[in-house]
């Protein structure tokens, strides 16, 4: 055989092998696709019998928002359905949906901070590490409270209670970055050494007054559960933001501070959401046309989570831009002791979300017994 002929054999045995993997290749494309085609009706298996939802008045009081006439889900479902039903047009849909994004981004935004922050080696990065981690228990209860608080009355009241203790913790985290970042030497010789405690006690006064606003939620008018609410954290939040708000007080175009721009969108977004949240607007202007989109709280949400981000970007510019400020500021242990007064604050929120859980439950016995 001579060697034009070899050539030709071993080419085409090339060429043979080739196509084989490109074929072996497409058929796997192949089989992928069709699998993410089955996924739809492999939903619709795992839940064959997923109950439609019903109007407000075929649900108890204690469910219905003003204005919200319809896609309220059914009660006594399994934890399957109520799990199932993020994927399920409902007037909670958007609400799930909007902070579990907003939980996604915020892990995807801790993988890119543990690249480039040593949070074990550098105590000073300890205040940041906080918010990240506060911000993600507010979102990620927030969603097991619009997704699981619909099984039943006991249900509505544990999973938002554990919303509200991830919010208190979020108002701490914020306290925590504003203070030993975002501080100024004029600001911070005034509120040394209390600055901190109280943000601390105000996060606690703000979980008790929310729980206080749900316990009072259908036995009281509107306005009182608002007051209860509103009131301790919007005090909170003028504590924990002084900072930031003497620094955008007296910032000159001249400092070249980047993170400014960040304070200032954190301070415009906050203050939308706490609008949306106090006044359902749409919903009063269009009653019964923002039952799956367009509710005020859905708002609240979006902006609330814009806030989150702007103000972890700003603190972690500040980590990085004024680091000879705040060391010369805060001494070496301070940060640790800001880092247990997280834990406590914790705690004791949780004791008080448990502690009005007691007082749901005797009232729901009560309830039960009567009937």
């Amino acid at each position: 055989m001579g060697m034009c002929e070899r050539k030709r054999q071993r080419t085409i045995q090339f060429h043979t092998v080739m196509a084989t993997i490109v074929m072996d290749r497409i058929g796997r494309v192949f089989i992928s696709l069709q699998q993410i085609r089955q996924v739809p009706r492999m939903l619709t298996e795992a839940a064959p019998s997923m109950p439609g939802t019903m109007r407000d008045n075929e649900v108890p009081a204690y469910f219905r928002d003003h204005n919200i006439c319809t896609g309220y889900r059914p009660l006594n479902q399994n934890w399957r359905y109520y799990f199932l039903s993020l994927f399920q047009r409902h007037n909670e849909t958007i609400n799930i949906w909007t902070h579990l994004l907003a939980f996604l981004v915020l892990l995807v935004k801790l993988q890119q901070l543990v690249e480039t922050v040593d949070f074990v080696g550098d105590p000073q990065s300890w205040p940041l590490l906080i918010l990240i981690l506060s911000s993600l228990s507010y979102t990620g209860f927030s969603v097991l409270a619009h997704m699981l608080g619909g099984k039943s009355e006991l249900c509505h009241y544990v999973f938002f209670y554990l919303d509200y203790v991830g919010v208190a913790q979020y108002q701490y985290g914020s306290a925590v970055v504003h203070f030993y970042y975002a501080v100024d030497e004029s600001f911070h010789k005034y509120v040394r050494g209390i600055f901190m405690p109280v943000a601390s006690v105000l996060s606690c006064l703000s979980c008790l007054g929310c729980c206080y606003g749900k316990y009072f939620n259908h036995t009281r008018p509107t306005w009182v559960r608002k007051v209860c609410q509103v009131l301790p954290s919007t005090i909170a939040y003028m504590w924990d933001n002084s900072p930031v708000a003497m620094r955008l007080f007296y910032w000159s175009s001249a400092s070249g501070d980047s993170a400014v721009l960040y304070h200032f969108g954190q301070v415009v977004f906050f203050l939308s959401c706490s609008f949306f949240f106090t006044v359902p607007l749409f919903e009063r202007c269009f009653p019964g046309r923002c039952d799956f989109v367009g509710q005020s709280h859905q708002i609240f949400h979006v902006f609330l989570s814009c806030c989150t981000l702007c103000q972890i970007h700003a603190s972690q510019l500040d980590y990085v831009g004024r680091r000879e400020l705040y060391s010369r500021l805060h001494g070496s242990g301070e940060v640790a002791l800001f880092a247990v007064l997280y834990g406590v604050t914790f705690v004791v929120c949780a004791l008080i979300g448990a502690f009005m859980m007691r007082k749901v439950k005797r009232v729901l016995d009560l309830k039960n017994k009567s009937k």
